[in-house]
């Protein structure tokens, strides 16, 4: 493993010159920086932004395989949405992290050290337990002690060292906060993006990471502490003042030097909404309308969900006239997933935009289907013609079809994709920077046609949620309920469900403020009468509370995050194994495209190898340069059922772990 040392310092003068946002406007230094030189304030604001991006790419890639997301990326996403099939496509958590993060943690630190700068010690020390603890959570074994270090072949560390390493750095980072700087150093505010320079709110991160980290050893009888945990609680956020977010913006054509991604927006949005491939899935779209099978639609729903224009009507200037929204359906990945049987895992097809009225011909040779794909048609007022099996279906200029005579994708406009567009990403200039919305071609914003509306976490505008207030309740629910308290389990439950509302309408408002609204209502404020009658709906626990109730609310407020793949393996999915708490994520379990039993050896629930438990370390970097390394550590790296094999604190004792490892 060779981390590129000096390779930020390149993004620092290149971009900083570009200017994309205040901090690159007036954050650059008079002269070529070294790795030595480089001011403390130029240098937080970038590693804050490229942790984003490695977050975002873990955070999407493991709410994948926790059910969130569907994909037809062959290179990881439709693996782990859908097949659960071991792939290589598994390395850009690991190079954003090492390569535009950690590769500047020393630097940074000892910088600062020098002059007595103690919050951006703190920062570094902040930065390394957030990014060596997301190593663990994907990858189980990571060079660490001499992870950055001069070291090109650095030796393995076992998880039960990464995390007390990142959990003593976090106690670090709490004494550094804890002392005044002098006024002389460069205040935090002047290169803090994330927090403008509170150390408050830097205080309350580090404690509440102490918590979200403390509740992984919940497995470990001899480790798992409730009553520390909830001290943890009492110092973190405690409004969604405290929330902890990295930014995101639409102001800048910059691109990353590594991957060529916007450098400014949402890290999540470059890895779920930048293209088409990506769509919300049945399992969590049901929650946004069933949660406890009450029937009850989220308040919330609209928000996430996307939605596309239909029946549009053009005018006499080929502009939109009329039109209806259509909101998407998730796709069924875990239960029937009939669409996904007829066409294949990874068959579900992207929109064109109808310039003028286009017939296409579909040859249906089943009768069944040559029926009910006649009835459809009928219901969304199509026009079409039928001569023995072919079905014939004009679409209208301004609609959106697939472009595909294959009958069984023509449904697919149902299934909205996540897409949002960035002015360094939709290739139309004149779409400008308060118009996130997805136009399939240029002629279709010209004609006003949205394709997607996107979703309120992986928009380019959204914030990038660090550590949130909504999070620590539910932790705090969980850890009550683990003590057998129901009442302070339900209160925290029902604050986190608020917290989670309050939040987003926060957001809202300001986009609306933005003006965003005018081309996107999905980006408006909640009805405040509708939050009110969902928390006193049959969808909110209104006393005999579960611990299901708790994570599923927890899983539909996280959404694209990694804490969701982290809270199943805690659980085990749905095994129901987990103390009495029963099944915690019904309807979780591999899907009728599963073809994964080569890296899920498990046969049964209860195995904990039937399950995704990690990743495979990346094979272009690790397994080709440091494999010696890594084997004489864990003898089973390159083994294709690495897969499913716990990480450190996804086992109950440390001799468990070891027995993997041999």
């Amino acid at each position: 493993m060779r981390t590129s040392k000096y390779i930020i310092l390149g993004c620092l003068l290149a971009v900083g010159m570009t200017s994309c946002k205040k901090w690159l406007d007036v954050n650059t230094d008079p002269s070529s920086p070294n790795n030595a030189s480089a001011a403390i304030q130029n240098r937080l604001p970038w590693i804050e932004h490229f942790y984003q991006y490695t977050s975002g790419v873990s955070n999407y890639r493991a709410a994948a395989q926790a059910g969130v997301f569907y994909s037809t990326n062959g290179t990881s996403g439709v693996q782990l949405s859908t097949t659960w099939t071991s792939h290589t496509g598994n390395t850009t958590s690991y190079q954003t992290w090492f390569v535009e993060v950690a590769s500047n943690l020393n630097d940074l630190y000892n910088t600062a050290q020098k002059q007595n700068a103690y919050h951006y010690m703190a920062a570094a020390d902040v930065f390394h337990a957030l990014g060596f603890m997301q190593m663990l959570d994907l990858y189980g074994e990571m060079p660490y002690t001499q992870a950055i270090s001069q070291n090109p072949s650095p030796a393995y560390d076992d998880g039960k060292t990464i995390y007390n390493g990142c959990m003593a750095k976090l106690n670090e980072a709490i004494s550094l906060f804890n002392k005044p700087q002098d006024a002389s150093v460069p205040s935090l505010a002047s290169g803090d993006l994330w927090n403008a320079g509170s150390v408050d709110k830097w205080i309350k991160l580090c404690w509440g990471l102490k918590a979200r980290y403390m509740l992984k050893l919940s497995k470990k009888s001899d480790l798992y502490n409730a009553d520390s945990i909830l001290y943890c609680l009492s110092k973190g956020p405690q409004s969604i003042t405290d929330n902890t977010v990295g930014p995101g913006f639409n102001n800048s054509t910059v691109t990353d030097y590594l991957i060529g991604d916007p450098v400014v927006t949402n890290g999540n949005f470059d890895y779920a909404a930048y293209g088409s491939t990506q769509r919300l899935s049945k399992y969590y779209c049901d929650m946004l309308t069933n949660m406890r099978g009450s029937g009850v639609i989220d308040p919330r729903m609209t928000k996430i969900v996307p939605a596309s224009m239909a029946n549009v009507k053009l005018d006499a200037g080929g502009r939109v006239a009329s039109y209806t929204w259509q909101r998407a359906i998730g796709v069924d990945v875990f239960g029937a997933a009939a669409r996904l049987l007829k066409g294949g895992a990874t068959s579900i097809t992207s929109v064109t935009y109808a310039t003028k009225n286009t017939p296409i011909a579909y040859k249906i040779t089943n009768t069944t289907d040559r029926t009910n794909f006649i009835n459809d048609q009928t219901t969304y007022g199509r026009t079409f013609t039928v001569s023995n099996d072919t079905v014939t279906v004009t679409y209208k200029a301004g609609s959106y079809y697939i472009n595909s005579t294959n009958y069984i994708l023509a449904g697919d406009t149902a299934y909205v994709n996540l897409r949002s567009s960035a002015i360094a990403t939709s290739g139309i200039p004149a779409q400008g920077p308060s118009d996130v919305s997805w136009y399939q071609s240029a002629a279709a914003f010209n004609a006003g046609v949205v394709a997607s509306t996107g979703s309120f976490q992986v928009r380019p505008v959204s914030d990038q949620e660090i550590l949130t207030y909504h999070e620590m309740c539910f932790i705090k629910a969980e850890v009550y309920m683990r003590k057998g308290d129901a009442a302070n389990a339900y209160a925290a439950y029902t604050a986190g469900i608020q917290a989670h509302m309050d939040m987003m309408q926060a957001k809202l408002t300001s986009w609306q403020a933005a003006g965003y609204t005018a081309t996107n209502p999905d980006m408006a404020p909640m009805k405040a009468s509708d939050i009110s009658a969902y928390m006193t709906s049959a969808a909110v626990s209104q006393g005999d509370i579960t611990m299901s109730d708790i994570m599923l609310q927890k899983y539909l407020a996280m959404g694209c995050s990694i804490e969701n793949w982290n809270d199943m393996r805690r659980f085990n999915f749905s095994a129901g194994n987990i103390g009495s708490f029963g099944v915690v994520y019904p309807g979780i379990n591999r899907g009728p495209l599963f073809a994964g039993t080569a890296a899920y050896t498990g046969t049964t629930l209860a195995d904990p190898r039937y399950w995704p438990r990690r990743w495979s370390l990346p094979t272009t970097i690790e397994l080709r340069y440091n494999l010696n390394n890594a084997t004489a550590l864990n003898a089973h790296v390159s083994d294709q059922n690495i897969w499913s094999m716990p990480v450190w604190w996804d086992c109950a004792t440390d001799a468990e772990y070891s027995g993997y490892l041999k």
